[in-house]
């Protein structure tokens, strides 16, 4: 059997280990350093969001944004259906109320005519959530000026969920820049990775230095050990942050190469019928984190479950489209706005290898087997 195939694997350039290695030499391997200073800062010139703090997760990104912002036991919370369930359980976690929205076809993220709807309704009732979080999905933005022209009517702030969209592009900006707060991911499975990290960023530096003095366990800038309010621990190591930096420095060729493999497996799929891709939204460009196709059995000699076992009895790792959050069982008496295009994603959407270290080989071989499976049905 060939060696197992994943679906995002970590893509190493080879200046981390040097980064690292100096990381070490000076010392500083936690929780600060001079590779922590300079990731922030290198990340500040590749997105062009001025401020920012790195953290140990996204997940702890999103809930210093759910802190910063105010949220309380019983307020409201709004966020994109289709999403991974860190864009609202720290908000859960801090005993909010969910309420999930359903996707637009055109872009796979956050519909925001159904936001307008339901914003418009939910004043007219006194009943406006505390905050909105549109997730950029797969790589690409969700329609952000748009949702927070919507949100600014209501005076409701936006949190970007952008955990999966470090390097995308909308409308000529860096994914999230727009929204109160952004968060990244810079998980193992991401376009660029720290191993495991994140990084919350805005506008407000007065947010971000709060952010920052919540992420070291809010102790007060005195010698001893002064705790004035209740804090985390959330900073990002300086190791990590050695990693973090190196793998900027190949954002650029990172994205490209997500692109050109789907790309090919665009061409490679184009005669398959019942098989289409997520589309690319007019508004910017999509960094094609994961390349994601649709298998609509009606038309399709299959289903995107028999494609998926396909792929899994070769040794090639393969996933659905993110479940919902109004599905979820823990979640299951949540009020979900819509719902219906979010489901259909889920029920014939299927997530291909995309690790930008895969050969055209090995995106053939992919292509091969999913074309072999649906003939054969």
């Amino acid at each position: 059997m060939s060696k197992r195939l994943f679906l995002s694997p970590p893509h190493m350039s080879g200046e981390e280990l040097q980064l690292v290695t100096q990381a070490f030499a000076s010392n500083y391997v936690a929780p600060t350093g001079e590779m922590l200073t300079a990731f922030e800062a290198e990340f500040s010139r590749v997105t062009g969001l001025p401020h920012c703090v790195a953290l140990s997760s996204g997940t702890a990104a999103m809930h210093l944004s759910i802190k910063m912002l105010g949220i309380e036991p019983g307020d409201e919370v709004w966020a994109a259906t289709l999403t991974f369930i860190a864009s609202i359980s720290p908000a859960v976690h801090e005993r909010a109320e969910p309420v999930f929205l359903d996707c637009d076809e055109s872009s796979w993220t956050l519909d925001p005519q159904l936001l307008a709807e339901a914003l418009a309704k939910a004043a007219r009732l006194g009943k406006l959530p505390k905050a909105v979080i549109p997730t950029d999905l797969y790589g690409q933005s969700s329609d952000l000026d748009q949702i927070v022209n919507i949100c600014d009517r209501y005076e409701v702030p936006v949190i970007s969920d952008s955990a999966e969209a470090m390097g995308a592009s909308y409308r000529g900006r860096h994914a999230g820049d727009g929204a109160q707060t952004a968060i990244f991911s810079f998980n193992g499975n991401k376009i660029i990775t720290t191993s495991s990290g994140g990084m919350l960023a805005s506008y407000d530096k007065r947010l971000i230095d709060q952010a920052r003095f919540l992420a070291t366990q809010a102790r007060a800038d005195v010698a001893h050990y002064e705790h004035q309010a209740l804090g985390f621990n959330y900073r990002l190591s300086n190791i990590c942050a050695a990693i973090g930096l190196g793998q900027l420095h190949v954002l650029n060729q990172r994205v490209a190469r997500r692109r050109e493999i789907f790309a090919r497996y665009q061409r490679n799929l184009a005669h398959c019928a019942g098989v289409s891709f997520m589309p690319e939204a007019s508004y910017g460009k999509s960094t094609r984190w994961l390349s994601v196709m649709l298998i609509n059995p009606a038309i399709a000699q299959g289903t995107a479950e028999s494609v998926r076992f396909a792929l899994d009895r070769a040794s090639i790792e393969s996933r659905p489209v993110w479940k919902p959050m109004h599905l979820q069982p823990v979640f299951a008496h949540a009020r979900a706005i819509g719902g219906a295009v979010a489901e259909k994603f889920f029920d014939h959407g299927l997530c291909l290898p995309s690790g930008s270290a895969m050969s055209d080989d090995d995106i053939d071989r992919v292509s091969e087997i999913v074309l072999t499976t649906l003939l054969a049905h």
